[in-house]
């Protein structure tokens, strides 16, 4: 019953920073990392340029507000711990794929094809530390699929 109310918590409170988000005014895009990040798929590696939502103002801000990305370009996304965590697209006119990622790197689930400007809550399969949004298309383009590792200097593959 505890470990229940503890994830009934940890949701609504991802719902709560949801909500604080709407009402962040639209940011410039933050600088793309040095360092590409790398996704092993079954058919080979592949690499894009991320920026990267670090910090509260920035992950409450994310891709809200931008009309495209390049198709090799992403931003990800790095929580404070792993949990439970909730997207959505409210503000955001781009289609977008979300790859949830565990604390070790490994892909936990994709939502693909996202609608945009929904304001319905996009779950994570699980227990994650990191979201990649990507341009729609691009998981099943690049064949990211659960299971995939991936590789950049700010994901912790060695776990909390």
């Amino acid at each position: 019953m505890a470990a229940r109310s503890a994830s009934i918590l940890t949701v609504l409170f991802s719902l709560l920073f949801v909500c604080i988000a709407a009402l962040s005014a639209p940011a410039a895009a933050l600088p793309i990392d040095s360092e590409p990040l790398v996704i092993e798929t079954e058919a080979g590696e592949v690499e894009f340029d991320v920026e990267l939502a670090l910090t509260p103002s920035d992950r409450a801000t994310g891709l809200m507000h931008r009309q495209s990305m390049p198709e090799k370009q992403g931003m990800l996304f790095r929580f404070d711990r792993t949990r439970l965590v909730v997207m959505w697209m409210k503000n955001t006119p781009l289609p977008l794929d979300m790859i949830f990622i565990d604390e070790n790197g490994v892909v936990a689930g994709v939502a693909r094809d996202t609608e945009p400007f929904s304001e319905t809550v996009i779950p994570s399969p699980g227990r994650v530390r990191y979201v990649l949004e990507l341009n729609a298309g691009a998981a099943l383009r690049h064949g990211i699929a659960a299971g995939d590792r991936v590789r950049h200097r700010v994901i912790d593959t060695h776990g909390e």
